[in-house]
């Protein structure tokens, strides 16, 4: 199993910036990658960023050129990255974790709110 913690929401006017961290933990964790989700009330969880074959990074079209997505295998933690931040990135922010070898997700964090204000 692996376990996952995130931290880094809150509040922040329109323009700012956040970082939230997930740590990874479990005796397996070298065998996922892990990825940022989001879902906002009433929508469906959606996926921010995360690794994709090739060692490139996927960014939903609206967070591109405002989030970075990076992570420290040493400490097995990943990070969010978010910049010039908008109401519409008003969500809970949860970590996902997928086996390298797979597409689904199959760990979650308890999730960070992130709330945006205009």
């Amino acid at each position: 199993q692996v376990q996952l913690v995130e931290s880094g929401g809150g509040l922040v006017q329109a323009g700012g910036s956040l970082r939230l961290s997930c740590a990874a933990s479990g005796r397996t964790v070298s065998l996922y990658h892990m990825g940022w989700f989001r879902q906002a009330p009433g929508k469906q969880r959606e996926l921010v960023a995360g690794p994709i074959r090739g060692g490139s990074t996927y960014y939903a079209d609206s967070v591109k050129g405002r989030f970075t997505f990076s992570g420290d295998n040493v400490k097995a933690t990943v990070y969010l990255q978010m910049n010039n931040l908008e109401p519409e990135d008003t969500a809970v922010y949860y970590c996902g974790a997928r086996r390298v070898d797979r597409s689904e997700y199959t760990y979650w964090g308890q999730g960070t709110q992130v709330t945006v204000s205009s």
